[in-house]
């Protein structure tokens, strides 16, 4: 087991609401004055982890916040109504909600990530996923959805990433519960209140349930 890995009765001790791991990128491509990457942030001890692609499709270059581009508004208003987020939305208070990226370098506009330089930051995000490990992983988009179902679940192989029918969704995974988002640019009319819903539906019952196999798995 890695040094990294955390029983469920840890808890993590810092008042670093953004990067709470000091995790640095492995490179920096990065145009000038931008952030060399978009961390980690929230609640390091949250129950709920937000998972997204990459700071080019999920925001935060200008704020550090993930999530905050705009057409990610629908999401961070299902976040406020279930009592995750509060205060500015470029510096936010998330409470019982951790957000990050499986590919957290900024670069240049336009430009996405590589396989390659996916595979380079796989373990600064396994790492860190597994240091908050929350009980319910919520991937955003095909990509992490891909991502966290291929590395958290038994399951991937027989699912396929029909995104509209996982939405709002859940999927027992290795420790976890996944519950996989449809791009918020592409919700239809009852897409947002599905997740609101779904969420309220978790966060009323003992989700916390799902933990302990989490941390077995390396």
């Amino acid at each position: 087991m890695g040094s990294h890995h955390l029983t469920p009765a840890v808890q993590n001790v810092t008042d670093r609401t953004s990067n709470p791991f000091g995790m640095r990128p492995p490179f920096d491509r990065s145009p000038p004055g931008d952030r060399p990457a978009v961390f980690g942030y929230g609640d390091a001890n949250a129950d709920f982890h937000l998972i997204g692609d990459h700071p080019g499709v999920h925001g935060g270059a200008d704020t550090g916040v993930p999530f905050s581009a705009s057409e990610l508004e629908p999401l961070r208003a299902v976040c406020r109504d279930v009592g995750f987020e509060s205060g500015p939305s470029d510096e936010p208070d998330f409470e019982n909600l951790f957000a990050s990226y499986v590919h957290m370098c900024t670069l240049p506009p336009g430009e996405a990530p590589t396989d390659r330089e996916y595979g380079d930051l796989e373990r600064y995000f396994d790492a860190e996923l597994r240091a908050i490990n929350a009980h319910i992983l919520m991937p955003v988009g095909e990509r992490a959805t891909d991502r966290v179902l291929e590395g958290y679940t038994t399951q991937r192989g027989r699912i396929d990433l029909e995104m509209p029918a996982l939405h709002a969704t859940e999927i027992r995974g290795r420790g976890f519960l996944v519950v996989p988002i449809r791009e918020p640019a592409a919700w239809e009319d009852t897409e947002q209140e599905a997740l609101r819903m779904r969420l309220e539906a978790i966060l009323g019952r003992d989700y916390r349930q799902t933990k302990g196999v989490a941390t077995m798995v390396g």
